[in-house]
């Protein structure tokens, strides 16, 4: 942990007023991670070929899963799993601090599960995947994130032979 980690935690739970400024300038001031070299790859096949997964950084969880510690300032790196055919009605969101109004009347603004779905049927992807995922978007500390959650992730989608990936960022 830094010094700026420890000045950020002890901040945000002892100078709350000042919080809006105190943020931008450890913001400003924060080592975040540079990512120089993205490991994108095309696509082998066409895009009507290929099975296609969602992972969303909403904070989206099922009723049976614990939500997403949003008491850490330095964030949740761990991961949901979402099953294909998940109901509806079993989505959660965590305290999230973003408006929620339009996930609420629509879990596709976040997930668009549905367009998939569609998108599938009309033959414009091969097939959606058996699973999604789900993560938190507020990850300060993002070195967890790479070396361990990323990683199993990205193993069970190559489990799953899923080709792309869909992403929404909240």
């Amino acid at each position: 942990m830094s010094l700026v980690d420890v000045v950020f935690i002890n901040a945000g739970r002892r100078i709350a007023p000042l919080w809006p400024r105190l943020f931008i300038w450890l913001a400003e001031r924060y080592p975040f991670r540079a990512t120089r070299d993205v490991p994108l790859t095309r696509l082998r096949k066409p895009l009507s070929a290929c099975r296609v997964a969602l992972i969303t950084t909403a904070g989206l969880h099922l009723d049976d899963q614990p939500a997403f510690d949003m008491k850490s300032l330095l964030g949740d790196w761990s991961y949901r799993e979402f099953p294909r055919a998940t109901p509806r009605e079993r989505f959660r969101l965590s305290d999230v601090q973003y408006d929620r109004r339009g996930v609420a009347r629509d879990l596709n603004v976040l997930f668009p599960r549905d367009p998939l779905e569609e998108l599938a049927a009309a033959g414009v992807i091969g097939e959606v995947a058996p699973r999604h995922f789900g993560f938190m978007g507020y990850i300060l500390k993002t070195d967890e994130l790479v070396r361990s959650t990323a990683r199993e992730v990205a193993a069970q989608l190559r489990q799953d032979a899923v080709d792309a990936a869909v992403i929404t960022p909240a």
